[in-house]
């Protein structure tokens, strides 16, 4: 379709794909802004990245810590896990994390102590950069414009 299109005198079809992350509850469930615990939302404060991964964040882990060491997690499942695939940039740390929580060396608090940190740092940045944007700078951005091709 990509050779043809164009000798047809139409653009180039594009395909975009997209992978969601999944809400705080797991993949069976959806983020909602009317569900307060199902996301961390860039208005949280850490306390509340916090109390949201620690008591909202489904986990893979097992449902005892012998069974969790001897078994590993389901990280297919596990959130916490889920997420750091998004947000943690190092693919060697995230590796590390991958094979010893699946193996059973790390513990579900051990990631979910992770994520918070990682979203912590992104939160706090977000508004940071926030404080700076001006409604002269919004609008500017919002005002519809001709796309010259």
């Amino acid at each position: 379709t990509r050779d043809v299109a164009p000798r047809l005198g139409y653009l180039k079809p594009a395909l975009i794909h997209s992978k969601f992350f999944p809400a705080l509850q797991g993949h069976k469930t959806k983020m909602s802004a009317s569900s307060e615990n199902s996301a961390v939302f860039l208005t949280d404060t850490p306390e509340q990245i916090k109390d949201k991964i620690v008591h909202h964040a489904f986990s893979g882990g097992k449902m005892s810590a012998e069974e969790q060491r001897r078994l590993g997690a389901d990280i297919d499942v596990d959130v916490s896990y889920q997420w750091l695939t998004f947000f943690l940039e190092d693919d060697a740390k995230l590796n590390d994390i991958h094979d010893k929580y699946k193996s059973g060396k790390m513990m579900t608090s051990e990631i979910k102590k992770i994520l918070i940190e990682l979203l912590v740092k992104l939160v706090q940045k977000h508004k940071d950069a926030r404080q700076y944007v001006t409604d002269d700078m919004v609008h500017a951005f919002m005002t519809p414009r001709s796309l010259t091709y």
